[in-house]
């Protein structure tokens, strides 16, 4: 009788935490809609593997209107050119992507950025079923209760851009001395060129993969430069003309 009456408490008492826990993680959600994150998992992680270095760890919020229109510009052409678009996910790209690390070894990931905000604000780094489930819970919900502006802007503060180095206010300071505001096209797209590994790539001395990934956004940056839905998004007075999408 008295293992009876202990396990319907404890449920009872796990029911009433877990409760507490979603409303406390929904409130948090809608709160980053205007309140910026204080820190991430991801840059706990780094900033602990800086300890008994030379390097030191670097994070400065800018709003959205302090960021070039260049280096938001530059961010879509090489993360996700159908930001604009897509409600959180690019089906297209995830089913090329299940079809490519299928026959090889070098996995190839179809993050948007929503996805990728909702793993850098919430998430931990890694692969895992786990994780991949909870993305795709966070990533509907951003896109739901934040819309795109806020979460470009998110992107463009929790992204790493070298190490030790979080945001494009961050590492304008550091790579070029100066603010995100100020950067211009070759700089912005040469600090995006690091994204996918901004350790290894390098932006200051630029690492050769991260010269030609500069080379390469540079292109594709003039493709998007004129369409309506991104000039929307990065608040840039660009020329309307024809543009090209790479799907």
């Amino acid at each position: 009788m008295e293992l009876k009456g202990i396990v319907p408490r404890t449920w009872k008492k796990l029911r009433r935490v877990l409760l507490i826990l979603f409303i406390a993680h929904f409130v948090y959600l809608i709160l980053l809609r205007w309140v910026n994150p204080p820190i991430t998992i991801t840059m706990i992680s780094s900033w602990v593997s800086l300890w008994g270095t030379d390097k030191h760890f670097h994070k400065t919020w800018a709003d959205s209107e302090d960021i070039s229109q260049y280096a938001k510009l530059a961010v879509i052409a090489s993360e996700d050119q159908l930001f604009p678009d897509h409600d959180g996910f690019d089906f297209k790209s995830i089913e090329k992507a299940m079809k490519h690390n299928q026959k090889s070894k070098k996995i190839r990931g179809a993050s948007t950025i929503s996805q990728q905000v909702a793993k850098n604000v919430f998430l931990w780094q890694g692969r895992s079923w786990v994780r991949k489930g909870l993305e795709v819970y966070f990533t509907f919900m951003i896109e739901k209760l934040w819309g795109k502006k806020r979460i470009l802007e998110m992107y463009m503060n929790v992204a790493q851009t070298g190490d030790g180095i979080f945001g494009f206010e961050a590492a304008a300071q550091q790579y070029y001395h100066k603010s995100a505001a100020a950067l211009n096209r070759e700089q912005a797209a040469m600090i995006t060129a690091a994204l996918p590994n901004p350790v290894k790539y390098t932006v200051n001395p630029p690492a050769r993969i991260t010269s030609w990934r500069q080379r390469r956004i540079l292109t594709q940056m003039r493709n998007l430069t004129g369409d309506p839905d991104v000039a929307a998004l990065v608040v840039a007075k660009l020329e309307t003309k024809k543009t090209s999408r790479k799907m």
